[in-house]
């Protein structure tokens, strides 16, 4: 299914003024929850990709990085 067919299935209602003119939609509430839900797995996945693996720690690294953190305070 490609992504025009997607939003065609979203049962949309317009809101609209005394010209006509559309002020807002309103979507089922569950329409709602799967596009936030994809939204935040886009998101999630940009910073996965951002993330700079030389940054990472390996197991001993991040024991080391831990036991500091509790020295410092």
């Amino acid at each position: 299914m490609d992504k025009h067919n997607t939003m065609e299935l979203i049962k949309k209602t317009y809101i609209i003024d005394e010209h006509q003119n559309k002020l807002a939609v309103q979507i089922d509430i569950a329409d709602f929850e799967k596009i936030e839900q994809i939204l935040e797995d886009y998101a999630l996945g940009k910073l996965m990709e951002e993330n700079d693996p030389v940054e990472n720690l390996d197991l001993q690294e991040a024991r080391e990085f831990y036991n500091q953190l509790g020295k410092a305070q």
